[in-house]
């Protein structure tokens, strides 16, 4: 088969998959622009389902309203424009602020009005236009040897410091939680300095960035490097509950990184939209309501690890246990304006190379 035939083939075997895909979305919500129906809800999410479904579970016992779930890692915003008016999607549930936005930049949000989040969410964890609301909170750290690592204080800033030469392990740069710190760094600091830093950063890799965030713990515990940057929970997970990685995670702590222009660490948000054509609205706005309730902040903070974003929650204590965590106050929305020009600059160094 010549390349163009298979190129060809490959390409009908993609369009196939969408559409059976879209067919099962169908099939799952069914009828539901026309139905409406009162007692239920549809989610697309980008959280595990074994990590939610306990929280959906408890919102509908509270509620009485069914939940309905559409769960992917990826593409669910192409998929909801791709349903255009009569997607069956009431509510899409984000693991990042890039997705976020891309949510609003491709037209398939329609703006909040809630004064229980308006009272809840800080402005700064909140889109100004209120397209999207965070629902809790991560920190992008640092994973550090217990052997090799004696500084309990570090910065953002001191990954290029040549004194951690051949000792950084990280995930790809263009990889959501990467690119949104890299975007962080640009807004504390411009364009000019975030390069001059990332090439500082790259200049210090212990390999070629791979892998997800458990893997840097791995080749910490491995030796391979000194410090790997992770997300707050990850490390929480493979400490409770994830027994064949419980070595990593005894071999390395977790230290709260800074800038060093305001001493904060870097913050990213889980967070929901409500979908522009959604058939059960009512019920997608006690949803999201629901999802910054007590209850639903306090299963957040213990079953996945994640920082309320309702103040007055306590926090889970191994989470706790890292240390005092002060928050980055800027905007995350600002931070979001400056994904492209990270993902630009992860490019132009040529950081995954």
């Amino acid at each position: 088969m010549s390349a163009q035939s298979s190129s060809k083939a490959a390409n009908s075997k993609a369009a196939a998959s969408l559409g059976a895909a879209l067919m099962a979305a169908a099939c799952l919500f069914t009828g539901a622009s026309a139905q409406a129906q009162s007692g239920e809800v549809n989610l697309y999410s980008y959280r595990e389902s074994k990590l939610i479904q306990p929280l959906l579970e408890a919102f509908s016992k509270d509620t009485g309203v069914k939940v309905n779930v559409i769960s992917a890692s990826s593409g669910l915003e192409q998929r909801i424009k791709a349903e255009g008016a009569s997607s069956p999607a009431d509510v899409l549930l984000t693991v990042d602020i890039g997705r976020l936005e891309e949510a609003v930049k491709g037209g398939i949000t329609q703006p909040i009005t809630s004064p229980v989040l308006d009272r809840v969410v800080p402005p700064q964890y909140r889109d100004p236009e209120g397209h999207w609301y965070g629902i809790s909170m991560r920190a992008r750290v640092f994973y550090v040897s217990k052997e090799r690592v004696k500084e309990t204080a570090l910065t953002y800033d001191e990954l290029a410091d040549p004194k951690w030469k051949g000792k950084i392990c990280i995930r790809s740069g263009q990889h959501i939680y990467n690119n949104a710190l890299i975007a962080a760094y640009v807004t504390h600091y411009g364009e000019a300095k975030a390069e001059e830093w990332l090439r500082g950063v790259k200049a210090n890799l212990a390999q070629k960035p791979s892998g997800g965030d458990r893997e840097t713990a791995r080749d910490v515990a491995a030796g391979k490097c000194d410090i790997g940057i992770g997300n707050t929970y990850y490390w929480a997970l493979m400490n409770d509950k994830e027994a064949d990685k419980k070595a990593w995670a005894d071999a390395t702590r977790v230290v709260l990184p800074t800038f060093k222009d305001n001493g904060a660490t870097h913050i990213n948000v889980s967070g929901v939209v409500l979908a522009r054509h959604a058939p059960n609205k009512a019920n997608a706005m006690k949803l999201i309501e629901w999802l910054a309730g007590e209850k639903a902040q306090h299963m957040y903070a213990d079953m996945v690890y994640e920082y309320p974003i309702r103040a007055g929650i306590a926090i889970n204590p191994t989470i706790k246990g890292y240390g005092t965590l002060k928050p980055d106050p800027t905007p995350v929305a600002s931070i979001a304006a400056n994904k492209k020009a990270a993902a630009n600059l992860v490019d132009k160094v040529g950081f995954d190379n």
